[in-house]
């Protein structure tokens, strides 16, 4: 049990639904980086936001709720996957434009 909750694993994430133009991103990397998670998030031209996040499992579901906590932003769908990890990232950032 102690393992899984300190062990590193990443995720990439597409959130679907009101999540652009909202601060989605801002949160995300905010929120991210005062947990100590690394990674980033980017607007797709489809209208959803891609993200890879790197942390412990709890911190990443830390990072979703708060995600869905916040005014205006509405994620109506997750496709989310574990890939492997990246060893050379020191914090999160946002992408793109």
């Amino acid at each position: 049990m102690i393992e899984k909750m300190t062990a590193k694993i990443r995720k990439h994430i597409i959130f679907s639904g009101h999540v652009q133009g909202v601060g989605f991103r801002w949160h995300s990397k905010s929120f991210a980086n005062s947990v100590g998670l690394t990674g980033w998030v980017q607007n797709l031209e489809d209208g959803t936001v891609e993200m890879e996040v790197q942390g412990t499992e709890e911190k990443i579901d830390r990072l979703i709720e708060y995600l869905e906590s916040r005014n205006y932003v509405m994620i109506e769908r997750m496709d989310c996957r574990t890939i492997p990890l990246e060893s050379s990232e020191w914090e999160f950032h946002e992408r793109g434009w």
